[in-house]
């Protein structure tokens, strides 16, 4: 669970709320018509934007950004420097046995095709164009966020237009005035609401992700490539350890060490 985005979000909107409340009822921003409009509206222009598929699919990633990345990269630096460990000894046609237990599907396909035989170029290509089709989706999914954040404040002010034009029309009774004004400008604060408060962080929640996740499958990559030439399993340890945080650094060689890496 992203505890980071879930506290961020929770913090905002209470906080909000909270300066919202100060001397008036909650009643005093709450209008139906207004949400119609503003959420509503700005939700109908969004799908109508995008692909079916890519709205469709849209809960599948709000769960995903609640999860953040699962990709532990502790994890796959230690499995890559074990079985560097296994193909110097018994050779890389011993991976084989190993696939199974891989849990990481794009490490497991990595580790597939280096026990097929595929040269070296092509493992490059094929893995590095399923982290760019993974990445074309992942933009496709964020454009989402992105467009209901960009189209909640337009549709807002859309509202405070309407409710100004409905205020005009009763000037002749000047105590519905205020009233009036104050509804229509609820809209826009809906629309800057839904757009600063929910869609804009969870989108740029989504690219951030999105680039720690590549950042992870292109070590992955690297790795492999380095099993299939031979290379020293110390020498691979401390080049993958070079994508890491020091305090994942450390972690990597407590489980090396722990787990009989190179014995």
């Amino acid at each position: 669970m992203d505890i980071a985005l879930l506290a961020g979000l929770g913090l905002a909107t209470i906080l909000v709320i909270s300066g919202m409340l100060g001397g008036v009822p909650i009643s005093t921003f709450l209008s139906l018509p207004s949400a119609l409009l503003t959420i509503g509206g700005s939700l109908g222009a969004t799908i109508a934007s995008l692909p079916l598929k890519t709205i469709t699919g849209i809960g599948g990633v709000i769960g995903a950004a609640l999860k953040g990345v699962t990709l532990d990269p502790v994890q796959l630096v230690t499995t890559l420097v074990n079985l560097a460990y296994r193909a110097r000894k018994e050779g890389l046609l011993s991976l084989e046995e190993a696939i199974q237990e891989i849990e990481d599907d794009f490490l497991k396909r990595g580790v597939q095709l280096v026990v097929d035989g595929v040269d070296p170029e092509s493992v490059r290509g094929i893995l590095e164009a399923d982290i760019e089709a993974m990445q074309a989706r992942h933009a496709m999914y964020k454009k989402v966020f992105d467009y209901w954040g960009e189209l909640a404040p337009a549709y807002g002010m859309i509202g405070t237009i309407v409710g100004l034009i409905k205020m005009l029309k009763q000037l002749d009774d000047p105590s519905t005035i205020g009233p009036s004004m104050a509804l229509a400008l609820i809209t826009t604060l809906y629309g800057s609401m839904v757009a600063n408060m929910f869609m804009l962080p969870i989108g740029k929640k989504l690219a951030a992700n999105d680039e720690i996740e590549a950042a992870i499958r292109q070590m992955v990559v690297e790795g492999l490539l380095a099993i299939q030439a031979g290379e020293n399993p110390r020498v691979l340890e401390e080049r993958l350890k070079s994508f890491l945080s020091p305090a994942d650094r450390k972690a990597v060689e407590e489980a090396l060490s722990g787990g009989g890496g190179g014995q």
